[in-house]
């Protein structure tokens, strides 16, 4: 239920004195996905933005339209945790895949919410089994953007190994290169002009910087949620959750969050091994730990989509539409912190704390 379709108690904001310094965002809109102790995953959208998918925990995937909030449906299916959704390319629109701890991969349409039973795209059968590389729990796998066959997988074992997907794989002849980050790995992703550079998130809140091709270490943040406190004078780092990439040069932000909801852009100069103060600021929305992350836009300091910066989903169960402060009223941004029901023989309102 959108938190614009029930009565709200309006929040103030109190200005900062240190405003001057980083852009603060307003919160749009609060939906509340649901009403017990389930919370956000993950949120992703369709390339044209006609939809974002959003995974629950208790096994469901809900979708809404990122423009207005609107409720479009469920994909119901999983007997256990979802540990990733991502819509296919423009040339299946429609189509949504999500994975499970319950050892399947599932395909939705999106038109009807039904289950599309396919294996493999091109002849459902299983193209290859890679059992040796890992010795732990794989957490990430992600394709070399703008290659054909170079696959990087991550793992809790602490390494990141690199395949090659050409031909007939296997674990002897299609490992390239194993890359040792020493300790956990949460997220990976890929930067820079040609996609040669990979950040790295742990399960132990550290920050890397790799060059995959050269196979070495750029930058290593060890003490990243230190660094990351330090240049915060307001609040301080909880956790991490994302790296943001500018898709036009090497700038990379790291995203931390506070226990309370409050969620910070770090640029990081990972030539220099600096992490500068946060550039980005997303607070009164959340109440609890933030998981996902869903950009509007290019950049934390630029908007699309009407001013749109993006959306949130956390432990709190809800999805929060955040807007740049050029086309938010920013002291009277507004969550449904909470519920007002109005009783049906008075006006008298009674109150609720949020699940």
């Amino acid at each position: 239920m959108a938190a614009t379709e029930m009565e709200v108690e309006e929040q103030q904001q109190q200005p900062n004195s240190n405003s001057t310094s980083f852009k603060r965002f307003g919160l749009k809109n609060s939906i509340q996905t649901n009403f017990g102790d389930d919370y956000v995953f993950q949120i992703t959208s369709r390339e044209d933005w006609s939809a974002m998918a959003v995974s629950l925990s208790n096994n469901l995937v809900k979708l809404y339209s990122p423009t207005t909030g609107q409720y479009i449906g469920e994909c119901r299916g999983h007997t256990s945790t979802i540990n990733e959704i991502a819509f296919a390319d423009s040339s299946s629109p429609h189509l949504l895949l999500s994975c499970s701890s319950d050892a399947t991969i599932r395909a939705w349409d999106t038109r009807n919410l039904q289950q599309i039973l396919i294996w493999d795209w091109r002849n459902k059968k299983q193209v290859a089994c890679l059992e040796e590389s890992h010795v732990e729990d794989v957490t990430q796998v992600r394709f070399v953007p703008g290659t054909q066959n170079k696959l990087i997988s991550a793992s809790v074992d602490g390494l990141m190994c690199l395949f090659d997907t050409a031909g007939d794989i296997n674990d002897d002849d299609h490992l390239y290169s194993v890359m040792n980050v020493g300790t956990s790995i949460g997220k990976i992703g890929f930067f820079g002009q040609d996609h040669e550079k990979l950040w790295c998130l742990t399960h132990i809140e550290t920050l890397s910087v790799w060059d995959w091709k050269e196979e070495k270490v750029v930058a290593d943040f060890q003490e990243a949620r230190s660094l990351a406190s330090e240049s915060w004078v307001q609040d301080h780092v909880d956790y991490f959750i994302d790296c943001h990439c500018s898709s036009e040069d090497d700038r990379l932000w790291v995203i931390g969050g506070t226990n309370s909801g409050t969620i910070a852009y770090f640029p990081v100069n990972y030539n220099g091994r600096v992490m500068s103060s946060p550039e980005a600021i997303l607070e009164g929305g959340h109440a609890g730990i933030v998981r996902s992350i869903l950009p509007a836009s290019g950049l934390p300091r630029q908007s699309s989509n009407n001013g749109m910066f993006g959306w949130t989903g956390g432990e709190d169960g809800r999805l929060c539409c955040w807007m740049s402060d050029a086309t938010s009223d920013l002291n009277r941004a507004w969550i449904s912190s909470s519920l007002a029901v109005k009783p049906s023989k008075t006006r008298k309102k009674t109150r609720h704390q949020p699940y």
